[in-house]
């Protein structure tokens, strides 16, 4: 069998690089070309151009390469083209995607195609399905309510699993090595604080978590703070007043298994709204959500939400244990209690470790690696006429 398969950011390329290796594992003579980084080239792949130069995001970022993408979508169709693979499987990036798959089916009607991420209709701008069902034929969901909608559109769907379930999870002894290696009592209250990791973010909210900080009453906080390299010595200017002794992790010479460790030593977490709240849940840290956009747009998405609620936590397990201040009520007033709260009341902590372990459940903690069931789904569907 072959398989076109194109990511365009580093987390498709994680995910492309486990659906490969499941693949290999499922169906050894599958062969692969595409588009993919370090993970996706590890099991084969051999990029048919860098996959940075399909890594913009924004107007600012994209307009000064319009026509350098431009011509990657004619090329990468062309190349599907010459190469008749038994199907194209795209991973997010669905900007890039969607214009390749409309020009590849220009070129050939019947091929068939796979996306790997639903879009987030659920949330917000539902006619995005209807846009992909197009171009798409099937589509492998992380999240399990989202096959209805894909369904609905007209597209065949699998949930199969995201991928912070198969990710492992610090020990109690590697927690408890993280807070010897950085000098924090083993009974001291320890909080992660994550503003998160665009500029823009950690301007608006770098405040707010400074003054929610100084209204918490917890003796011996400890606060440590995960960042990306980019930005840590934005963190580190911002956060050098605030209590706690703030120890920054720097990803850049933090190694995954010392954030996991961190994740897991925590006792309460900070955070900014997005995918970090699964990272939590699977390490079972209790948390506090706060998010504040730019006025306008915040004006826009306000409208344009389909749901109460943005914390994933709380989607998956149809919950509404973690507590969310976005918007005009992400204020210090109302963040210090609730964080305060959940740092001093183990009744405040139970809902949501209840809430978590239900969420990791259901993202299939207990079942196959997520590649290995993507793996299958796209085999099924690849036997499937078109």
């Amino acid at each position: 069998m072959k398989l076109f398969v194109i990511a365009g950011e580093p987390s498709g390329d994680a995910l492309g690089g486990a659906l490969m290796a499941g693949l290999k594992t499922l169906a050894p003579d599958t062969r692969f070309t595409g588009i993919g980084g370090p993970q996706m080239e590890a099991q084969g792949l051999s990029s048919l151009f860098p996959m940075d130069d399909l890594s913009v995001m924004g107007l600012a970022e994209i307009l000064p390469k319009y026509f350098h993408l431009k011509r990657r979508i004619r090329e990468t169709a062309d190349a599907i083209a010459a190469e008749a693979p038994d199907a194209v499987i795209t991973i997010d990036s669905p900007d890039f995607c969607l214009r390749v798959l409309a020009l590849a089916r220009a070129k050939a009607p019947g091929l068939k195609t796979i996306h790997y991420v639903a879009p987030s209709v659920w949330a917000w701008r539902p006619g995005r399905a209807a846009k992909m069902a197009r171009h798409v034929d099937h589509v492998l969901a992380l999240l399990p309510f989202e096959p209805p909608y894909m369904e609905a559109a007209g597209m065949t769907c699998d949930f199969v699993g995201h991928p912070i379930a198969a990710e492992p999870v610090a020990s109690v002894a590697e927690a408890q090595a993280f807070r010897a290696a950085h000098d924090i009592a083993p009974d001291a209250p320890l909080l992660l604080a994550l503003p998160g990791s665009r500029r823009g973010e950690i301007e608006r909210l770098g405040p707010v978590f400074s003054d929610t900080l100084a209204r918490l009453s917890v003796p011996g906080l400890r606060v440590v703070i995960p960042t990306v390299p980019a930005r840590a010595e934005q963190v580190r200017a911002l956060s050098h007043a605030w209590p706690g002794a703030p120890v920054i992790l720097d990803a850049a010479s933090t190694p995954p298994d010392i954030k996991r460790a961190a994740f897991r030593a925590a006792d309460a977490a900070l955070a900014a709204s997005g995918t970090v709240s699964l990272e939590l849940a699977a390490a079972s840290t209790p948390m506090v959500i706060a998010y504040r956009m730019n006025a306008l747009t915040s004006a826009i998405i306000t409208r344009m939400l389909r749901i109460d609620t943005v914390t994933l936590v709380n989607l998956v397990s149809e919950s509404r244990a973690v507590p969310e201040f976005l918007g005009p009520d992400c204020r210090p007033d109302r963040i210090a209690p609730a964080l305060q709260g959940l740092l001093t009341d183990p009744a405040a902590r139970a809902a949501q470790l209840e809430a978590m372990h239900l969420t990791m459940s259901r993202l299939g903690r207990e079942g196959p690696p997520p590649g290995l069931r993507a793996a299958q789904s796209v085999l099924t569907a690849c036997a499937l006429p078109a």
